[in-house]
């Protein structure tokens, strides 16, 4: 694993994304510049911390930093640069965003997004290195809002539940109820049932 250190007399700032796995909505980021003069306690991995605890933590966060802001690409783009090109300009976004801009970059996992500054990729990041672990909070929390606004248009899908993942209930909802103009073509439970309904549309010409 690489050594983190903190370079000297600039800022920092820490990145992650949510939302790669799910078969519907945006791949969100977050950029957060820490302010060693007002520390927040108890951050870490989003995934690792309760709901409630998330939200918490998230207006904290966005009081107490130098500077944040967050990133996305939709689900359009993601079909069209694929899911892991999508998180990386996603990732560039919202560094871009940031109103302060830093002088060094932690990003969550093994690469590096194409950024103007130095840049270190920190694998499980969201628990070393504590602007990385801030990022995972305010993505976290502004994607799961979004699937909850989802929900709320279309409850017959649970997205508050299991947030756009493909578990068996989703499996069976989109199934059911057909694909949103708001899922990830290309992601295989959808394409499949994409390419399912094409082939069922040309039978019946």
């Amino acid at each position: 694993m690489s050594e983190i250190v903190y370079p000297r007399g600039v800022l920092v700032a820490g990145v992650d994304e949510v939302g790669r796995g799910p078969l519907v909505g945006d791949v969100v980021t977050a950029a957060v510049i820490l302010d060693p003069n007002h520390p927040i306690p108890g951050l870490g991995d989003s995934k690792k911390l309760s709901e409630k605890k998330r939200e918490l933590l998230a207006p904290l966060i966005r009081e107490r930093a130098l500077a944040w802001a967050i990133g996305r690409c939709s689900p359009a783009e993601i079909d069209e640069l694929n899911i892991l090109q999508a998180t990386l300009l996603a990732m560039s976004r919202a560094v871009a965003a940031l109103s302060v801009q830093p002088g060094f970059v932690f990003i969550d996992g093994n690469r590096c997004p194409a950024l103007p500054m130095p840049a270190q990729a920190v694998v499980k990041g969201d628990s070393l290195v504590a602007e990385i672990g801030a990022a995972s909070i305010l993505a976290k929390v502004a994607r799961d809002h979004e699937m909850i606004a989802l929900d709320a248009l279309h409850p017959e899908y649970g997205f508050a539940r299991h947030k756009g993942y493909p578990t068996r209930d989703h499996l069976a909802a989109l199934a059911a109820h057909g694909v949103l103009p708001e899922y990830r073509q290309s992601f295989k439970p959808v394409a499949a049932l994409l390419s399912a309904a094409r082939a069922s549309e040309e039978a019946g010409k």
